[in-house]
């Protein structure tokens, strides 16, 4: 896969730190390129010399998909482990709080790892309901590695817990005509239920749009059940929405 460079992300990290916590930083970093072993007690400890608010300052702090000061300092932590991230990466992942593991799952796409090693945690991190680990898995490493199969299931995970589809960079490519279809059976459901449906879903399913599917959507508008009716209408409305 295309390996994400450090840089950009240093260079954004450093100018939202303030002086103790570069120090701290830099420290740290130094520490684990000369002592592998010492990322296992650094690592937990980001949070508090970085801090945990958003990267970007102008992101919204209720944005899943925002990367966040500790996310950053992991990441670049990881990077400094060089060939022995692969070998640490489990650990830390396994014996990680929320944001640790978040953090292991947003470096992915920045090390030079073994499939064997990457895969299964993102595996694991999409078999959990933490909205927030979810969308971390969901990142470049994820939509490059994950078969197709495992990008239909991600991409269904994602619309249950409520990750939002439109930010995942490089998801249009990775849509299949099958994904396209469960998709729209998903709306379908909500709509027979007289559910809303998250306008995102459109975009996916209208990739490679399924005619049956759509049709059984469609047909909903005729449905004497006030409920199903008007959940039909604002699921089409809001395709067509998108559509325009």
């Amino acid at each position: 896969m295309t390996q994400l460079q450090e840089r950009p992300l240093a260079i954004a990290l450093d100018a939202r730190l303030d002086a103790a916590g570069r120090a701290w930083l830099a420290a740290a970093r130094y520490e684990v390129t000369n002592d592998e072993d010492a990322i296992a007690r650094i690592f937990p400890a980001v949070g508090r010399h970085v801090g945990r608010g958003p990267l970007d300052a102008t992101a919204d702090r209720a944005d899943v998909h925002a990367w966040t000061l500790d996310d950053a300092a992991r990441t670049l932590l990881l990077v400094a482990l060089g060939d022995g991230a692969a070998k640490e990466l489990p650990l830390l992942y396994r014996h990680g709080d929320g944001a640790e593991r978040r953090g292991v799952l947003r470096a992915l796409a920045y090390l030079t790892l073994d499939d064997a090693v990457g895969v299964p945690l993102v595996e694991d991190a999409l078999r959990t309901n933490d909205v927030r680990i979810v969308a971390a898995a969901m990142g470049p490493y994820a939509i490059e590695k994950l078969d197709d199969a495992a990008i239909e299931q991600a991409v269904l995970k994602c619309v249950f817990v409520g990750v939002p589809l439109d930010a995942i960079e490089g998801l249009p490519e990775r849509v299949t005509p099958e994904l396209s279809a469960m998709l729209a059976r998903f709306v379908h459901e909500r709509v027979a239920a007289g559910r809303t449906v998250p306008a995102d879903v459109w975009p996916v399913i209208d990739r490679h749009p399924p005619t049956t599917e759509l049709a059984e959507i469609e047909a909903e508008l005729d449905q004497p059940v006030t409920e199903r009716r008007l959940a039909a209408q604002a699921a089409l409305s809001a395709r067509a929405a998108n559509q325009g």
